[in-house]
């Protein structure tokens, strides 16, 4: 498990494994964390392990993203906005 507090932009992210999203014990202790950044106004995401090869589907999902963009490209004439995600 990892968690990220980001007082910046105020979240916090739960990254949990394969193992521990499946360990209820382990995610009903959590809930007194969720309820202390709730809070103070914190915005809590908790992100879960997934069953797939995380390589092609993200290949994929840029893929679609850059057809996206040049049939929006074509269509419009304009520049498309680039967006950073902050990871």
């Amino acid at each position: 498990m990892k968690i990220r507090v980001r007082d910046d932009s105020k979240i916090v992210e739960v990254w949990l494994t394969r193992e521990e999203k499946e360990d209820e014990a382990l995610r009903e202790s959590l809930k007194p964390l969720y309820q202390q950044y709730k809070e103070q106004k914190y915005l809590v995401s908790v992100f879960l392990a997934g069953e797939e090869d995380l390589y092609p589907l993200t290949l994929d999902l840029l893929r679609s993203n850059r057809r996206q963009s040049a049939r929006r490209e074509l269509e419009g004439g304009g520049e498309v906005e680039s967006v950073a995600l902050g990871f």
